[in-house]
């Protein structure tokens, strides 16, 4: 049976805009209700077209037929000049500010119910208001990224860096300026958030041995050219390998192979020098200042690759997974490579 009796359309459409005119979600929902049920639908089709309950539907439709326009609106609006006010989210931004430490507490981290406990003269909320205070503000529950600084001096990092560029700047064919560093894969996925289906995570996770292989790679940054290579091993092997690939892949017309590192041990080891002594001492290490990957280009072709490849896998032996890797790597274009330098790397 009907709820209500039909709407024509133009008084739908007022309906709908003294709900978005409103301001509050809840009572937009209320008016979108009403007009919905003016096109003389169910209160079933109703709650399944705009996701919510069917008792939802039926009291704001009871509401209407009895008060009218008026049964529509939040009812707390003559409550007052609401507690969470533009004052009360400026109290909430200067605790976000500090630490839960400054205030007495253990947690590390700030909760809804913590805010409200360290109110200090301020309204006391619900943990809802808290909750909208705080997406007002654009407060949002994350993990913090911790930054290791470098130890170096401003002026000195700077000095390093542009000496870097520079070098860069004067690559040719004679004398190829690479980035490198080492990567790690693992069996188990890097998870990050995905959208799925109800009850279709759990099963679609691949049930796997905790597995590790590592690429090193190295990007001329005059071709955009990607060498790679992988071994399970963690010791200077990897870093020795890579060197003899670069060493076969330029050739002996090539004099001087500059390689900018960073300032990992495996780059100065034992087995690392002998390397360097059988390839004739071609190969040149450029040092960049500590803990400063976002100097080192190749971090973003392996951000890439685990963007592509390896995050939320579903690669059930680490085989497959070394397979993909490598197919992503092999057909890596980097992204600053444009017009003539692309096509001819395609070609290539």
């Amino acid at each position: 049976m009907d709820i209500l009796p039909r709407i024509g359309r133009p008084e739908r459409r007022d309906l709908l805009q003294m709900g978005r005119k409103s301001g509050d979600p809840a009572t937009a929902l209320h008016f979108q209700i009403i007009a919905r049920l003016g096109l003389r639908k169910t209160s079933s089709e109703v709650a399944e077209e705009l996701d919510v309950a069917r008792s939802t539907v039926v009291r704001t439709a009871h509401r209407y037929a009895e008060e009218g326009l008026a049964g529509l609106y939040d009812k707390r609006r003559g409550n007052g000049k609401p507690k969470a006010d533009e004052g009360f989210r400026h109290h909430v931004i200067g605790l976000l500010r500090r630490t839960t430490e400054d205030v007495g507490f253990q947690r590390p981290t700030w909760t809804r119910e913590l805010l409200q406990m360290t109110r200090d003269g301020w309204a006391r909320v619900s943990v809802g208001a808290m909750g909208r205070a705080l997406a007002h503000v654009g407060a949002r529950l994350g993990m913090p990224n911790p930054v290791v600084l470098c130890p170096w001096k401003r002026d000195a990092r700077e000095r390093r860096l542009d000496e870097l560029r520079a070098l860069e700047r004067g690559a040719s064919a004679e004398e190829p300026v690479l980035y490198s560093t080492r990567s790690t894969s693992t069996s188990t996925p890097r998870s990050v958030a995905i959208g799925c289906s109800a009850g279709n995570n759990a099963a679609s996770s691949p049930r796997v041995r905790t597995r590790s292989s590592r690429l090193a790679g190295a990007l001329d940054v005059r071709t955009g050219v990607l060498h790679a290579t992988g071994t399970t091993r963690k010791t200077a092997a990897l870093f020795c390998d890579l060197l003899k690939l670069l060493a076969n892949s330029y050739g002996a017309q090539v004099r001087r192979i500059h390689l900018i590192v960073d300032n990992d041990v495996i780059h100065s080891a034992r087995a690392t020098r002998r390397t360097f002594e059988e390839l004739g001492h071609r190969i040149v290490l450029h040092f960049l200042p500590p803990y400063c990957p976002d100097a080192n280009r190749i971090e973003r072709v392996w951000q890439d690759l685990h963007a592509n490849v390896t995050r939320n896998h579903r690669c059930k032996t680490m085989k497959a997974l070394l397979s993909k890797a490598r197919t992503y790597v092999e057909g890596y274009v980097w992204r600053r490579v444009t017009g003539l330098a692309a096509i001819l790397q395609r070609a290539a």
